[in-house]
């Protein structure tokens, strides 16, 4: 019944992924199509994960905001051996990423590092080096141009 689109699904994949992910809330958002492949996932009350998106290990703080397509697969890739061959990744233990509390990620990003509180990821960014808290970062790689928050004396720009 999970698979439901809208709301009747939306309420069953909370409490699905309460009580199989590390630690879930039940106040959660999570759209039709999205999984996480690694168990090793919390998730803070009011977080919003649209469609579609793939997660592996992460911290998710409270009230942030995931758009459609967003890629989360934890910070360590493949390693090599000596003879230049490929690790298997499930022997490796898993290195989740932190995504603070209030942040926007845009659709189709690809999270590999840490964002600070409050810091927006613009759409298709790749984010693979830590974003301080507060700012707006976009590109690949993503780069920090702008603070993300207004601050009363500034005029909205």
């Amino acid at each position: 019944m999970a698979v439901l689109p809208g709301l009747p699904g939306n309420f069953l994949r909370a409490a699905f992924y309460k009580f199989t992910l590390l630690h879930s809330s039940i106040d959660v958002d999570i759209w039709f199509g999205t999984f996480f492949s690694r168990r090793g996932v919390t998730l803070a009350p009011h977080v919003s994960i649209g469609s579609y998106c793939i997660i592996a290990e992460a911290d998710v703080g409270s009230r942030t905001q995931i758009a459609s397509h967003v890629q989360i697969p934890g910070r360590q890739q493949h390693s090599r051996d000596r003879q230049g061959r490929l690790s298997d990744a499930a022997d490796e233990p898993a290195l989740g990423v932190r995504i603070g509390s209030d942040c926007w990620i845009g659709s189709g990003a690809i999270v590999m590092a840490n964002v600070g509180d409050q810091s927006t990821i613009g759409a298709g960014s790749v984010v693979v080096k830590d974003i301080p808290s507060g700012v707006v970062a976009v590109g690949s790689p993503a780069r920090p141009i702008k603070s993300s928050v207004f601050l009363e004396t500034q005029a909205p720009e």
